[in-house]
């Protein structure tokens, strides 16, 4: 299943790392490391951060792709299932809201 992973960034130890030099050299350990199928830096909450998507064929796979973030820059990770259009026309909406059509609202 495809998954997007929000990864933020604290201040440090990032800032510290891009002072000393190892900031990029780690990410790039990690990029290599997870693969994921496309990833995009940009600012999220007033921080560092970045986006991610990556398949996982489980929920097993996931601590293989925070850790690094946690281990190395302390950092925050989000995980949601990310759906295409495809995906979605198989869940049968329909279906499902028949099932649940008596529930008042």
């Amino acid at each position: 299943m495809k998954m997007l992973v929000n990864v933020i960034f604290p201040i440090e130890p990032f800032n510290s790392m891009v002072r000393n030099g190892t900031a990029g050299e780690i990410i790039g350990r990690v990029i290599d490391d997870i693969k994921p199928e496309s990833v995009y830096f940009c600012e999220q909450e007033g921080s560092r951060s970045a986006v991610m998507f990556v398949e996982v064929p489980d929920a097993s796979a996931v601590p293989a792709i925070a850790e690094p973030w946690f281990l190395n820059f302390e950092a925050h990770c989000e995980f949601r299932i990310a759906m295409t259009p495809d995906d979605l026309q198989r869940a049968n909406l329909t279906k499902i809201a028949e099932k649940w059509n008596h529930v008042p609202v």
